[in-house]
């Protein structure tokens, strides 16, 4: 019984200096993974930023819009982030390393009800590849490395539809420095398959509902009508927003609460943010990302 009371009293005491910890944050530190340029990415986050200091009494929110996803990765696990949305392959990056670094806590929710979403590979027109294996001997580019649906899925998934690896497949493969600068190639001939995130879902005139080639669309970077969809992945599961664990249960549980009500109190925001039409966020655990975590372990490692 003694024991027991023990224990007790230093769990009590453990919750009670992980809220004062919480209500102790002065700046709250959000990551911003790379693969649009950093102008852009700043002015769709502001709105979040203001939203979170008004709604926690935040001295400041900062925004930290890393040059590639690992800049996310390794201010998450050192702890100078305290919040950030990544990609499938990301969290596993950080699960891999530190499982109780960061907490998932909300996912996406696409328009079709789904949690998910597929990588693509988009060619030219002008090129004449139509599907994956009429791209044998061509150039393949990838977005980044910690990236799912730019990296991980296409390395262990295209090999299915070919029959060989993408190094012995193609005539060559090459990082282009996130999702946008990867269509970007493809559009200017640098590479000639370029993989991409996207819904999958809507009209591939708009660039579908959501994802890179999504937003290259809407703000006329692209024109759709030059692109042809030669390769479509399996659904992959939509990426989780995280927050640092040692934030503390009662801060990591009003922050899923705010993101949660988001959608409603901001839409444009929410949708600036995600960059995308989704419906909203849902809550998501660790074992979500079960599958990634173990093809990322087998394929890349951490």
């Amino acid at each position: 019984m003694f024991r027991k009371m023990v224990f007790g009293a230093v769990s009590l005491l453990a919750m009670a200096a992980s809220a004062a910890h919480a209500a102790d944050i002065k700046e709250f530190r959000v990551g911003i993974l790379g693969g649009e340029n950093e102008t852009d990415r700043l002015r769709n986050y502001q709105c979040l930023a203001d939203h979170l200091k008004a709604e926690f009494g935040f001295e400041k929110v900062s925004l930290f819009p890393a040059a590639d996803y690992d800049g996310v990765i390794q201010g998450l696990l050192g702890g100078t982030l305290d919040f950030a949305e990544l990609g499938a392959s990301g969290y596993a990056s950080v699960y891999l390393k530190d499982p109780k670094a960061v907490t998932p806590i909300l996912t996406t929710k696409q328009t079709d009800g789904s949690t998910g979403y597929y990588s693509i590979g988009l060619a030219l027109k002008t090129s004449g590849i139509t599907d994956i294996k009429s791209a044998k001997g061509k150039k393949l580019g990838y977005a980044d490395p910690d990236s799912t649906s730019g990296y991980l899925i296409p390395l262990t998934q295209i090999p299915k539809d070919t029959g060989a690896s993408n190094e012995t497949y193609f005539a060559s493969t090459q990082f282009n420095g996130g999702h946008e600068n990867n269509v970007l190639a493809v559009r200017d001939g640098k590479v000639d398959v370029a993989v991409d995130d996207s819904s999958g879902i809507g009209d591939f005139k708009n660039g579908y509902t959501s994802g890179t080639f999504h937003k290259e669309v809407a703000k006329g970077a692209v024109d759709p009508n030059d692109f042809v969809e030669v390769w479509r992945s399996g659904l992959i599961p939509n990426g989780p927003l995280v927050v640092r664990t040692a934030l503390g249960a009662d801060m990591t549980a009003k922050l899923a609460d705010f993101f949660t009500q988001l959608p409603a109190k901001d839409k444009p925001c929410f949708e600036g943010v995600e960059g995308g039409d989704f419906t909203g966020y849902v809550p998501v655990k660790p074992d979500f990302y079960s599958v990634i975590v173990e093809a990322r372990k087998a394929a890349i490692g951490g």
